[in-house]
């Protein structure tokens, strides 16, 4: 394919998924696009892929290190855009936001539970 956009969070599973090997099997005109976790991709890979014209190009919304290290060597590649990890932003995704916490906090003050509440154990420990 001419483009790769990665939307994937970070598992055991899909940590370092893209590296040496599956950048080397991309078009030389390939452009790898990554928006879901900086270390599903391995940074020195794709930095040797961009110099070495593996591929094209890349986009970033995301790096491993966050903020990244002013040596990371992919920031000194032209053919690179870094975006501060900002591209779920848009007008309608912010008020969605905005109204799912406040739907949140209502839900909470009128006495349920959230909706996606990831430690119940620690309602246990509140109701001892």
């Amino acid at each position: 394919s001419d483009a790769l956009s990665i939307h994937l969070p970070l598992t055991k599973e899909t940590l370092y998924l893209v590296g040496e090997r599956e950048l080397r099997m991309m078009k030389p005109t390939a452009v790898l696009v990554n928006a879901g976790r900086g270390k599903v991709v391995d940074g020195m890979a794709l930095y040797r892929a961009l110099k070495e014209g593996w591929i094209s190009g890349a986009g970033l919304d995301v790096m491993e290190e966050e903020p990244p290290d002013p040596r990371d060597p992919l920031l000194t590649l032209p053919n690179v855009i870094i975006t501060p990890h900002v591209a779920w932003y848009s007008e309608r995704a912010l008020r969605d936001l905005q109204e799912r916490v406040a739907q949140e906090v209502i839900r909470v003050l009128s006495g349920g539970l959230p909706e996606n509440l990831l430690n119940p154990e620690a309602l246990r420990r509140v109701r001892s």
